[in-house]
């Protein structure tokens, strides 16, 4: 957008001067005009017009304003994506601070245009469970025609209609796709009957699609109680162990340390949820976390390169464009970064 201001400084320019170059500006500026079409106009070459052009910037003559909504801070975003390496990073206010939510409603809301943006007619959209996802699918909108599968399986069975389940299925409404859910808990007691569910036709058939999703949706926790799902599903000594091997973040059920590496495998064997390996195929993979309490942990997974896109708030944003560098596992770097003491 561009201003016409005469600033004082404009004003050591002639009359004619003036009047030639707000008229070259308003041409190129705001009518679109070529620089070689402003030179014929004019009567004169095209170097002469973007001299004009370059003067009447320095001297104030012309004002250009870059502009987005309120809520979006551009140049933390510019800032977050070329430090972490991402494909779009968006960043929203944050909220005020007495609001104590680890998953602020208006993340989902900027995360549902962005899947507006992302997704395309006969994509593969895949939704994990988080309160974050459930955020941004109550707020979709608009998405064009695309199959719609669950990523992970539901916090419990009590939550699953309000949870991922409906998630789904709203995405799927709004697209006009169909949706494929998945009724079974995220976490299981054991390998075993973990292993049996996935092989139950409803879960079996939403597992398939995995390989197909070509934009997914995922949520961040860090490894303490209200912060992640899967923290509050354990036991007090299923925590500590985990917590022993140096989790500093939780994803889709599986857990990551401080550096990005995968930790704590064998959990991820008694859970219903989208394999790493997966994951690391899907084209886009966009997270939605914010706050202060989720910014070491938002700052891990970025560093596991399972992750491509993020939207995120201010508090957090300051936090991971102030921490120390994040390392060699830039999102577009789809290598396998797992070098934990569990890696296989």
């Amino acid at each position: 957008m561009a201003g016409m201001s005469a600033g004082r400084s404009a004003l050591r320019m002639g009359p004619a001067e003036l009047v030639q170059a707000a008229a070259m500006a308003r041409r190129f500026y705001l009518e679109g005009k070529s620089k070689i079409q402003i030179a014929e106009e004019f009567g004169v070459s095209r170097f002469k017009v973007a001299r004009v052009l370059e003067t009447a910037l320095e001297r104030d003559l012309v004002r250009i304003e870059i502009r987005v909504p309120a809520e979006l801070d551009a140049e933390r975003s510019d800032a977050l994506r070329a430090r972490y390496g991402l494909r779009h990073a968006v960043v929203v206010e944050s909220p005020a601070e007495d609001d104590e939510s680890p998953d602020p409603e208006n993340l989902g809301e900027v995360a549902a245009d962005l899947l507006g943006e992302l997704v395309n007619e006969g994509d593969v959209l895949g939704l994990a469970w988080g309160r974050s996802t459930i955020h941004m699918a109550a707020a979709l909108d608009r998405l064009p025609p695309c199959t719609v599968v669950q990523l992970t399986g539901v916090y419990d069975a009590g939550t699953a209609e309000r949870g991922s389940v409906e998630a789904v299925r709203r995405a799927a409404q709004v697209s006009g796709g169909e949706a494929h859910p998945i009724y079974a808990p995220m976490l299981l007691p054991d390998p075993a009957t973990a292993a049996a569910l996935r092989s139950q036709t409803g879960i079996a058939r939403a597992f398939e699609y995995f390989d197909k999703v070509t934009v997914a949706c995922v949520s961040i926790g860090s490894w303490e109680p209200g912060i992640s799902t899967v923290h509050d599903m354990l036991s007090e000594e299923e925590r500590a162990h985990y917590a022993s091997l140096g989790v500093a973040a939780e994803m889709s059920a599986h857990l990551f340390d401080a550096e990005g590496r995968r930790v704590g495998r064998d959990l991820g064997e008694r859970c219903i949820t989208v394999e790493a390996d997966r994951l690391r195929r899907i084209p886009e993979v966009v997270a939605i976390a914010g706050g202060q309490r989720k910014a070491a942990a938002i700052g891990a997974v970025l560093r596991s390169g399972l992750v491509t896109s993020l939207v995120t708030d201010r508090s957090a944003a300051d936090y991971l464009l102030g921490e120390f560098s994040p390392g060699p596992h830039p999102a577009l770097d789809r290598t396998d970064p797992d070098t934990g003491p569990d890696g296989r």
